[in-house]
């Protein structure tokens, strides 16, 4: 069975037995206040909140339903895509006018297909830049990230539109996503602005520093903002059911996926956390009745507690499952993922 096949089957077992990955009752599990999320200092002094919500595979229904979930356990940093996921945000901010000053949107430019030349490329970025704040109903969003492509020429035509981006004010700042050493190294040939963060996988069993990326981008001073602290594209059975991090989360009184997420914030990364467990390739849910208003609650309860060194080195020692950051890169980096057919 090849690693993508197990990855998803173990999603499937995780989901059939997802309530005991909520939180236990605990001095360690209590909720957290609306305003102790941490945030980043970000170039020209925007404030980052270092955890987010990530909408990946939601519906525009269900994303309405998780900015306003989130919202209320003072998770203020909604990390969407364009399309369905935009039009929830959309959905949400037509409903709620005034929650825009709370909210730090971040969202992202589609990669372009490929053969496209960097002209094309750039005008792409562009157009797709005016569209989503115009379906947003904003003049600018908080954070854009751009995605990686196998073309230097495409990488650094389109760093400079999210530069022009970020200088008549469409955008606060900007970031890259799935970006290895070959496409940092391509646009910061070019670029007068670097980018503020990499977007990219880090779970227990990576390691703090998997395959020298995180070394590498802080030496440039790109953060680390991370994805898939219990696994991607679905939850990593193997990661969840480590005796290690059962025997730590049980020691605070918390879920494994909460001692996992807790490990990714206490490396120093930023981190984007699906609302519930029930999520795959491309699919995600978020209902009552699944739970996701407690999957949140429990989320942004992350800075209520802490790993102690001797747990946090445990963790970070353990080499499995040992996945690669930049999984969703494009074909420009090592083991990028192919779409099964």
């Amino acid at each position: 069975m090849s690693r993508r096949d197990a990855v998803l089957k173990s999603s499937a077992a995780a989901l059939a037995s997802a309530s005991w990955f909520l939180p236990t009752t605990g001095s360690s599990a209590a909720t957290t206040d609306k305003n102790s999320i941490p945030t980043w200092t970000l170039r020209g002094g925007v404030k980052m909140p270092v955890l987010a919500l990530n909408t990946v595979g939601l519906s525009a229904e269900d994303t309405t339903r998780a900015v306003g979930f989130a919202l209320k356990e003072g998770i203020t940093h909604v990390d969407f895509h364009p399309g369905k996921e935009r039009d929830g945000v959309a959905q949400y901010l037509a409903e709620h006018s005034a929650a825009r000053s709370e909210l730090f949107l971040n969202t992202k430019i589609r990669k372009p297909p490929p053969g496209t030349s960097p002209e094309d490329a750039a005008e792409r970025a562009r157009t797709q830049i005016a569209e989503d704040l115009t379906a947003l109903g904003l003049s600018s969003v908080d954070m854009l990230m751009l995605r990686d492509s196998p073309d230097a020429a495409v990488l650094q035509a389109q760093w400079a539109v999210m530069e022009e981006a970020l200088a008549n004010g469409q955008t606060r700042s900007v970031g890259v996503i799935n970006y290895c050493p070959f496409s940092l190294n391509a646009i910061l040939e070019t670029a007068r602005v670097k980018p503020a963060l990499n977007y990219h996988l880090l779970h227990v069993g990576m390691g703090t520093d998997p395959r020298g990326l995180v070394r590498f981008c802080n030496s440039r001073g790109i953060r680390t903002f991370a994805y898939g602290a219990v696994g991607e594209p679905g939850p990593n059975d193997e990661l969840l059911n480590s005796s290690t991090l059962r025997r730590i989360a049980e020691n605070h009184h918390v879920s494994p996926e909460a001692a996992a997420l807790r490990w990714v914030l206490q490396t120093g990364a930023a981190c984007s956390v699906r609302p519930t467990l029930n999520f795959g390739l491309g699919t995600s849910q978020c209902t009552e009745e699944n739970g996701c208003d407690a999957g949140l609650q429990a989320r942004a309860a992350s800075f209520s507690w802490k790993l102690s060194a001797k747990e946090m080195a445990e963790l970070s020692a353990l080499k499995s499952p040992n996945d690669n950051p930049t999984l969703f890169s494009s074909a420009g980096c090592p083991d990028a993922f192919v779409m099964p057919k």
